[in-house]
């Protein structure tokens, strides 16, 4: 752990940043800071949860790839034992089954590295609005369904396949059509939905029901 623990008493913009990069500690720590959020930082997942109390509240930036305990492994132990607390989970190796593990471990927001302050400000305020959500007791909006009504039937088979993580040439190969023809379909695909990355396609079609 690179600095000492917030009192148990914490204001709902704290933010907890996660991950064995002391650059990244430091930079997001300071970017944070500046911009009045409450910050402490740790090395690993370990540290976190020792140091962590049940009446905690903000949002935890967690990495996902780190020495013992993974980022999704801590987004599923705070899911657990730290209902006042929202997850970010940050990644310098996104791919679409990480991105879906990170939503159906009902994480508030996923970012992928390299990001700026913007993405990760906004995925803070979309912690900050679950945890506001859940302190009033209201429910949470049901996401809209899939617009698949404006997809072609191939578009729909790329696009549940891709969501099962498979590539392009393995797409082409169950489908019978070639490698370039599926990055065709998936172009059409992310233009129809109106997402311009395979997170937002995920958040798309796995986000949270409710």
């Amino acid at each position: 752990m690179s600095s000492t623990p917030p009192p148990p008493s914490l204001p709902c913009d704290t933010v907890y940043v996660v991950d064995d990069d002391a650059s990244v500690r430091d930079s997001l720590s300071l970017m944070l800071s500046l911009r009045g959020f409450a910050t402490a930082t740790f090395g690993n997942a370990e540290d976190f949860l020792a140091t962590a109390r049940p009446e905690w509240r903000g949002c935890v930036l967690a990495d996902i790839r780190m020495p013992g305990m993974s980022g999704l492994d801590l987004l599923d132990e705070v899911r657990r034992r730290f209902p006042g607390l929202a997850v970010v989970v940050v990644t310098a190796h996104g791919d679409v089954a990480a991105a879906r593990r990170a939503f159906l471990g009902d994480a508030a927001d996923f970012v992928e590295k390299p990001f700026d302050s913007g993405h990760i400000l906004a995925a803070i305020a979309n912690a900050s609005a679950r945890l506001a959500a859940q302190a009033g007791r209201q429910p949470r909006v049901p996401r809209g369904r899939l617009p698949g009504e404006v997809l072609t039937e191939r578009e729909r088979q790329v696009l549940e396949l891709l969501m099962q993580g498979l590539h392009n040439r393995q797409i082409a190969s169950q489908l019978g059509i070639s490698p370039r023809t599926v990055e065709v379909h998936k172009a059409r695909v992310m233009e129809k939905l109106g997402v311009s990355s395979m997170v937002e396609l995920v958040r798309l079609h796995d986000g949270p029901a409710g």
